[in-house]
């Protein structure tokens, strides 16, 4: 009997990985609000670097997760983490008692809504460290990498969780366990906390070009954001930073997640990349200057934004 999983929030990263899922033999169906009657006609069409050209097909394709006509194994949330995205109220009607609740989204310290609106469900967090974009409706192109690193909350691994590691290594996408998945958190922040802003803030620069202009600038971000995740009881490797710095020359340019909000006029993760950060330094009394600017910046682009709004 196939795994039932419910991705809520299948745009780029959702149905990227919804489709390996089915690719794995799961039974994967999804919630999609504004490519809904495309991907009811036609499902996704996923065009991958590494693993080469699909089309996923899901089980239902629903606009609630209400909708829901089963009973889920994993509910994947796959949404940005931005102010007016209601995360819990998103899913709260497909949770059942056996139901997984995994999120791959971007941010630190995102975990507390979760927690406290579901504390008897099993909660994983994930991360994809991955170059993947939302071409047009229903259609998904995969860039470079696709890792991804899944734990438990507030720690360890489950056997729910080993299980869907191995899901996604049978569709030929890494996938690791993490028994300090909160670390991991920090390690994704170390790259999203200087490209992502820097981004909106270049006019629409990708990686690359800011990264041949301003690796000193990238590098003192990164620095301060290695800083707050040892002070928070989270220290990352000593070469977190040479590593991310390498991957990012070795990829192709690209577009950030952030930039992509920002040009449609969408909500940025602003406060789950940068805010949260920068209070996690003030808790813990650590200066961060290189960043406190960043998300002033950011917060100052986001008022032009709302103040040209009709």
């Amino acid at each position: 009997m196939s795994d039932k999983i419910l991705i809520v929030g299948a745009g780029a990263i959702g149905g990227f990985y919804g489709g390996l899922l089915a690719k794995a033999g799961a039974e994967v169906s999804v919630v999609c609000r504004s490519d809904y009657d495309i991907v009811k006609q036609q499902g996704y069409r996923i065009d991958s670097c590494d693993l080469g050209k699909w089309r996923f097909m899901p089980e239902q394709v629903l606009q609630h997760a209400g909708d829901y006509r089963k009973d889920a194994d994993y509910l994947i949330l796959c949404t940005k983490v931005t102010a007016d995205m209601d995360r819990v109220g998103l899913i709260r009607d497909a949770v059942r008692p056996d139901t997984a609740i995994v999120f791959i989204q971007n941010g630190v310290e995102i975990e507390a809504e979760l927690q406290q609106a579901f504390p008897d469900n099993q909660l994983v967090s994930g991360l994809a460290f991955v170059c993947c974009n939302r071409l047009q409706a229903g259609e998904i192109r995969h860039l470079a990498y696709g890792r991804l690193m899944l734990g438990n909350l507030p720690a360890g691994i489950s056997a729910k969780t080993r299980h869907l590691q191995q899901l996604f290594t049978q569709a030929g996408i890494e996938c690791v366990a993490s028994e300090d998945i909160v670390a991991g958190r920090w390690q994704k922040c170390v790259w999203n906390a200087p490209f992502n802003p820097l981004s909106v803030l270049s006019g629409g620069l990708p990686t690359l070009a800011i990264l041949r202009q301003q690796e000193a600038l990238v590098r003192r971000i990164m620095r301060e954001v290695r800083d707050i995740a040892a002070a928070c009881g989270h220290p990352l490797n000593d070469d977190v930073i040479e590593t991310n710095i390498q991957n990012t020359y070795a990829m192709p340019p690209y577009k950030t997640s952030m930039l992509l909000d920002f040009e449609r006029g969408h909500a940025m993760e602003t406060e789950a990349i940068l805010g949260n950060a920068v209070r996690a330094a003030r808790r813990q009394g650590i200066a961060c200057p290189t960043l406190e600017t960043l998300y002033a910046l950011m917060k100052l682009r986001e008022l032009q934004i709302r103040s040209q709004c009709p």
